[in-house]
């Protein structure tokens, strides 16, 4: 994605990269002040922040974004952004549905994170100096179609807010990843939201485990009943090898995988301790369809990576 460089004001000319009827997926770069807002009408929407800091403005206050950032919208929220410079932003939208965490069990409710990590958006003094009698329009996505409202004046301009409804944010720097010196724990542990059609879990800098015997890269598995996506948001990614921050895999439902023969050769070997990798995974319970991408913009040669000739390493 690093070589999608297009600048757009809006989240809705994002650059699709994966979808079905139950989620879509884009990557979101701007630089500049949103003119007007927007209302996501099909379902919740869940950014990422993968670079830069911004200001968000929605009808429940004002919060700051930073880097590393999940931001939860729930369906129907107004809003728009104020990026501090270049701001990179994964978009995952949950269509027609919402997002909820999910069931924790026996793990109890503070892990990966506790919930009173979750920040709202406070009505403080920048939410009420944006406030003004100035023309505004709403952009409300439908179906995949757009429809402008125009305000004479800014709709943000609420006294107070109440409930349990409300977007919230936190950060990858809040996750405690599950662990285990003895066994290495299968991804799904690792789940921070889910809807009924998608799953939405992180990969975050953990120990490596311990015992000698236990395995250090995730087994060789098949994804059977999900298509597998994952986002590289920085470190080296401990399974993988020439994985850069940016790059997104698809990994569909039916095609076995697992960690490539470098990263296979370190886990035996016990070359690391720890992982520095920050990943975000989406798990699609329906087969995702790549949108159409410029030229240039897909390896082509990643499906290759598990051979050894491929990185020029073995006959």
């Amino acid at each position: 994605t690093s070589r999608l460089e297009q600048l757009v004001d809006s989240p809705w000319e994002a650059t699709k990269l994966l979808g079905n009827d139950s989620l879509a997926l884009r990557i979101w770069r701007t630089h500049q002040a949103m003119r007007g807002l927007v209302r996501n009408a099909e379902g919740d929407e869940l950014l990422f922040v993968h670079a830069g800091e911004a200001q968000l403005f929605c009808d429940y206050g004002h919060l700051a974004l930073r880097e590393g950032d999940f931001l939860l919208l729930p369906r129907g929220t107004l809003w728009r952004i104020e990026p501090a410079s270049a701001f990179i932003a994964l978009l995952l939208e949950a269509t027609n549905e919402s997002f909820r965490l999910p069931d924790r069990g026996m793990i109890g409710s503070h892990a990966p994170f506790d919930a009173a990590i979750l920040d709202t958006p406070a009505i403080d003094e920048s939410f009420r100096a944006q406030q003004n009698e100035q023309r505004c329009e709403v952009v409300i996505k439908r179906r995949d179609r757009l429809s402008t409202l125009t305000y004479p004046f800014n709709p943000l301009d609420a006294v107070g807010w109440h409930g349990t409804l409300a977007p919230v944010r936190f950060n990858w720097r809040d996750i405690r990843p599950l662990m285990s010196h003895r066994v290495h724990l299968p991804p799904s542990v690792h789940t921070l939201l889910v809807a009924p059609r998608l799953v939405l879990s992180a990969f975050c800098p953990r120990p490596i485990e311990t015992d000698p015997g236990s395995l250090k890269v995730p087994f060789f598995h098949g994804n059977e009943d999900y298509d597998e996506a994952i986002f590289y948001h920085r470190g080296q990614f401990f399974s993988r090898d020439d994985i850069h921050p940016g790059m997104l895999t698809l990994h569909p439902s039916g095609c076995s995988h697992g960690p490539h023969p470098k990263a296979l050769r370190a886990g035996a070997g016990g070359e690391r301790s720890h992982t520095d990798e920050v990943a975000v995974m989406i798990d699609a319970r329906d087969g995702l369809d790549v949108a159409p991408l410029p030229a240039g913009v897909e390896r082509e040669d990643y499906v290759n990576s598990w051979q050894e000739k491929a990185h020029g390493t073995g006959p």
